[in-house]
C-alpha cells in the first residue's frame, strides 16, 4: 500500500529515516515548517530555514524515491516574539510560490495569546491570496479551548473548511471539527498524543471520510514509521484496505491536491 505521511518534520530527522519510510511504503511527505526547540532571534534565520525546506530537504527525500512536500508560515510559538513576528509574516508570500509549497502551515495557537490570534488572522489572509489551503495546529494544552476559537475566526473570515486541516486531534476535538466540515489530523506520537489503537478507536466511531494520520516526527521521541505501523493496527483491527487508502492515500491527496501543486 502506498502511503503519504502528510505532517513529519524531516529538517530534524536522518537520511536512514527516509530509507526506512521508503522502505515501509511511504512515497510522499508533507513537511510543515514548525518550532526549532530553541527561540530564534532573527528574521533571517527563518528565510534560510524556508530555503532549506525548498531545496536540501527535497534532494534528500528524492534520493530514496519520495517526493518532498512543504508547508511554511510563522510558527504559533513564535507568533510572539516581536524580534521576528512581524518581519516574518511580511516576507512569507515570497516564498509561497514556490512549486513544492502545497499549503500555508502550521498556524495556530500555542498558550491562546491576542499575538497568536493576529498571527493566525495574517497568515489566512496570505492564504487565501496565494490560493493555498491552510493547516492548523492545534495546541497541547487547552486543547479543545483552542480548536473552538480557530474555528470561531475561520468562521468569522468566512474560510471554506474544505481548504483548512486541523491537525492534532484527540477525541476531544475530532467530533466537532469534522462536524464543522474540515479536514481533521490525527498524529500518532509515543508520548504526547495518540497512540495506534487510540487512532483505530476514532476511526471505528467517526469513520473514514476527511479523515488524516500523520507522525509529526521530530526532535523528541518521535517515530517517523508511525504512519506504516498505524496501517498494521487498522488492518488488525479488522479495517479494510480500501478504508486505510482512503485515509494514507486519498485524504492527503485530496487536501493538497487542491493547491494545485501535489505532483504524485
Amino acid at each position: 500500500m502506498k502511503l503519504i505521511d502528510p505532517h513529519i518534520h524531516m529538517y530534524s530527522r536522518t537520511t536512514d529515516d527516509y530509507e526506512r519510510m521508503a522502505l515501509s511504503g511511504v512515497r510522499a511527505v508533507v513537511e510543515p515548517a514548525f518550532w526549532l526547540g530553541a527561540p530564534r532571534t532573527h528574521p533571517a534565520t527563518f528565510f534560510d530555514y524556508f530555503n532549506h525546506l525548498l531545496t536540501f530537504e527535497g534532494e534528500r527525500a528524492a534520493a530514496q524515491g519520495i517526493r518532498h512536500f512543504t508547508c511554511l508560515a510563522l510558527n504559533p510559538r513564535e507568533a510572539n516574539d516581536p524580534r521576528v513576528a512581524d518581519e516574518v509574516l511580511r516576507r512569507l508570500p515570497e516564498f509561497l510560490s514556490h512549486s513544492s509549497v502545497v499549503a500555508v502551515g502550521e498556524i495556530g495557537f500555542d498558550t491562546l495569546t491576542d499575538a497568536e490570534e493576529l498571527a493566525i488572522r495574517r497568515q489566512v489572509e496570505i492564504a487565501v491570496v496565494a490560493g493555498l489551503p491552510i493547516l492548523v495546529h492545534t495546541p497541547h494544552r487547552h486543547k479543545p479551548e483552542g480548536t473552538a476559537r480557530t474555528m470561531r475566526i475561520l468562521e468569522e473570515m468566512r474560510v471554506d473548511p474544505a481548504r483548512v486541516l486541523i491537525d492534532h486531534n484527540t477525541e476531544e476535538t475530532v467530533g466537532d471539527v469534522l462536524a464543522a466540515g474540515y479536514w481533521a489530523g490525527h498524529t500518532v506520537y509515543p508520548v504526547t498524543k495518540l497512540s495506534p489503537e487510540r487512532f483505530v478507536n476514532i476511526v471505528r466511531r467517526h469513520g473514514v471520510e476527511r479523515v488524516l494520520v500523520n507522525s509529526s516526527a521530530d526532535w523528541g521521541v518521535a517515530d517517523p514509521l508511525s504512519v506504516p505501523k498505524t496501517v498494521q493496527a487498522l488492518r488488525a483491527a479488522g479495517v479494510p484496505d480500501p478504508e486505510i487508502e482512503q485515509v494514507v492515500w486519498n485524504n492527503p491527496v485530496g487536501f493538497f491536491g487542491a493547491s494545485g501543486r501535489l505532483r504524485l
